[in-house]
């Protein structure tokens, strides 16, 4: 891939250094072109996709505030993203920062699908000072009243804001901003899609420009977690297992014949396995795979019952199946014990 420059974009401001941002071209909705400005639903099977330098010349108001590194990486739907991509992409990001001392933030563009996973993967590995922002979008960019443009903007504003400084990795739509452990996307198409369903966002990109924050995150991330993912080029398997009325435990069985070394359940409210799944996990527990317990509930802890220690499962707090999914993946690059593991869910 040739080394990304920083552009000089047609109607940017002379005179005043302006900040320096990376835009990490990935992709999705955001990034998308439909067929006419009606086009809501079609155009991520017949509409193309703009490059991370496309993007930002779309929207010139980005040059009146800061100088853009535009960087063209891997412009893929967020459906077939997968965990090799993540490593990859926090390859990149600490490249450009070691090796462009000036930028003040890194933004990522990035499908709405998958956007919480990667954005949470970033926030438990990156080890970089600069704030990191993933930014979606719900509907293509030439579309009416799109939102793809202003969430752009606001991304960049919130990268290189002091405000945003020690917050972790940080996802922006709707000019709400997040934190990558906690939201999620909860709607197919609506504008407020992603959702911090028990504590909030973090704060807004108001309309006047300025980046507020209300609250900081207090769990472990970024520069202060334990893990280091560097020259890795697979994660460990992890799966998840759906819980739903009469399940046997097949999925288990399925993931551990598969070589999963863990496997996280997504289980009955608010905490509870069925009989078929206990009994699968016991027999992968026999195995040394892990079993996690979070729950399909969307909100709230499960907590650590002592019946649930006793049958061998780590509980995973108040994370979502697919963030308590990518924690274990990272916490199994440094250990398998148990009792380890559990200190990471309640640190992360």
């Amino acid at each position: 891939m040739p080394r990304p420059r920083a552009t000089s974009i047609e109607g940017a401001t002379p005179g005043a250094l302006r900040p320096l941002v990376a835009v990490i071209g990935r992709g999705g909705t955001i990034s998308s072109v439909g067929r006419h400005s009606l086009d809501f639903v079609e155009y991520a099977d017949h509409g193309r996709i703009l490059e991370a330098d496309e993007l930002v010349t779309a929207v010139p108001e980005i040059a009146r505030e800061v100088e853009v590194l535009p960087v063209r990486f891997r412009t893929l739907p967020s459906t077939a993203i997968t965990p090799v991509d993540w490593l990859q992409l926090g390859a990149l990001i600490h490249r450009l920062c070691a090796e462009n001392p000036r930028l003040a933030g890194i933004v990522v563009t990035h499908g709405t699908a998958t956007l919480e996973e990667t954005a949470f993967f970033l926030h438990l590995t990156l080890k970089v000072r600069q704030p990191v922002v993933l930014v979606g979008a719900q509907r293509p960019m030439n579309a009416l009243s799109t939102d793809a443009s202003l969430n752009l903007l606001n991304a960049i504003r919130t990268s290189c804001s002091s405000a945003a400084a020690g917050l972790g990795v940080l996802v922006l739509l709707n000019d709400e901003i997040q934190s990558a452990r906690e939201v999620t996307k909860s709607s197919n198409y609506r504008l407020e899609a992603f959702r911090t369903p028990d504590l909030g966002m973090l704060g807004y990109a108001d309309g006047d420009g300025e980046i507020v924050v209300y609250r900081r995150p207090t769990r472990r991330h970024t520069t202060e977690t334990e893990f280091d993912t560097s020259g890795l080029e697979e994660l460990p398997r992890v799966d998840i297992a759906y819980s739903y009325a009469g399940s046997d435990g097949t999925a288990i069985d399925a993931f551990v014949a598969a070589g999963a070394r863990a496997v996280v359940i997504a289980s009955l409210p608010p905490g509870r396995p069925t009989a078929g799944e206990a009994r699968a996990a016991a027999a992968a527990l026999e195995q040394g795979v892990l079993m996690i317990l979070s729950s399909r509930a969307g909100s709230g802890r499960v907590l650590p019952r002592g019946l649930l220690g006793e049958q061998g499962f780590v509980v995973a707090d108040n994370l979502s199946p697919q963030k308590a999914r990518i924690l274990t993946m990272v916490a199994l690059t440094r250990t398998s014990d148990r009792a380890e593991v559990e200190r990471i869910f309640r640190e992360y």
